[in-house]
């Protein structure tokens, strides 16, 4: 079996999650958070729309973390940012952070907005 390291170049993955918290790029964030590979900045959930769509020009899809159990987006998020040109995937928490991660490190344009476990 062959392991190769994993390289995220400057782009800063998600190192680990908690009740309330994630630790993206070795930094503790608490609270709901959008992240891309150029930064983490807060989001206000499901009723923030506007950040998401606002990540529209640099993303093909966005994962959203629906906290520790995957939920159904609302229709109103999944409409504004589906017109924006940028596909949504809603997964639990813990599976879009391993997701990002993944793709982020094959140097894809994916972002995440995540809602704590």
């Amino acid at each position: 079996m062959r392991l190769n390291e994993v390289v995220y170049d400057d782009a800063k993955p998600i190192d680990g999650y908690g009740p309330g918290f994630f630790r993206i790029g070795g930094q503790v964030f608490e609270g709901p958070v959008t992240v891309t590979a150029t930064g983490v900045a807060p989001w206000g959930g499901y009723a923030d729309a506007a950040t998401l769509v606002g990540m529209a020009g640099d993303l093909d899809v966005i994962f959203v973390g629906t906290g520790a159990d995957i939920a159904h987006l609302p229709a109103d998020l999944r409409d504004a940012v589906e017109a924006a040109g940028i596909g949504l995937e809603a997964m639990s928490s813990p599976a879009a952070c391993r997701t990002y991660n993944v793709l982020l490190s094959e140097g894809r344009r994916v972002g995440l907005a995540l809602l704590p476990v």
